[in-house]
């Protein structure tokens, strides 16, 4: 138990050690999110979510999306998901633009005990429409790694979560290994079998294109069919 504990204790150090350092500008955001999935076959599964985030003290809307995608089982513990997410996000021409998002997904789970350790490897590619500087036509391609954990309580539908997420920019800034990295700890809570509602909280920090941090409610949704 000491050397399970130690090794815990070294996980969450590691998963803090990008957020160490101060930020030039500090934000407070409310995401509001509603998703509903559902089995197709054993193996398939189709998911539809919409999302409502705020920003500037949560006092103006950042973006909104709408997403589509399907996730195929390969194992037990293993599946790959192909995903796209249409944007409405707020530019600096003081508009409402739309981007593009296109995900794949390769998603890991292992259950132990009580807990269940989720892992994805996300290759994310975003489009724009609106064009600051020249660079922007160019689509932004990244490379994202989130590790979750999830405890079943026994006896009472509450399943408190933590996570973290590292975003890695590809080919569009060489210099800098780490773009974007979340951490999170929240909980999920089962109305019946096919409800539930989801209340969170995200540290994220930004580097590019400046240093900035965001303090995210997350309050979430979702149905299962």
């Amino acid at each position: 138990m000491t050397m399970m504990t130690k090794k815990w204790t070294f996980t969450i150090l590691i998963l803090l050690m990008p957020l160490s350092a101060g930020a030039q500008s500090d934000d407070f955001c409310i995401w509001y999110s509603l998703s509903a999935k559902a089995g197709i076959t054993n193996r398939i599964d189709a998911e539809i979510s919409g999302e409502l985030r705020t920003y500037k003290n949560a006092g103006r809307t950042e973006q909104g999306f709408f997403e589509l995608g399907a996730t195929y089982k390969l194992k037990d513990f293993l599946s790959v998901g192909l995903s796209y997410r249409f944007i409405e996000a707020f530019e600096d021409d003081l508009k409402y633009h739309p981007q593009h998002k296109i995900f794949a997904d390769l998603n890991g789970t292992f259950k132990f005990g009580r807990f269940t350790l989720q892992d994805r490897v996300r290759y994310q590619i975003m489009s724009k429409t609106y064009f600051e500087y020249a660079d922007d036509k160019i689509p932004d391609q990244t490379i994202r790694f989130r590790l979750k954990l999830i405890y079943r309580t026994p006896s009472f539908p509450l399943n408190p979560y933590i996570f973290s997420e590292t975003f890695i920019p590809v080919f569009n800034d060489p210099e800098r290994l780490i773009g974007k990295s979340r951490l999170s700890a929240g909980a999920e809570y089962s109305i019946s079998k096919m409800q539930s509602v989801k209340l969170g909280y995200i540290f994220q920090r930004d580097w590019l294109p400046s240093l900035s941090d965001d303090h995210i409610i997350q309050v979430g949704y979702n149905f299962s069919f």
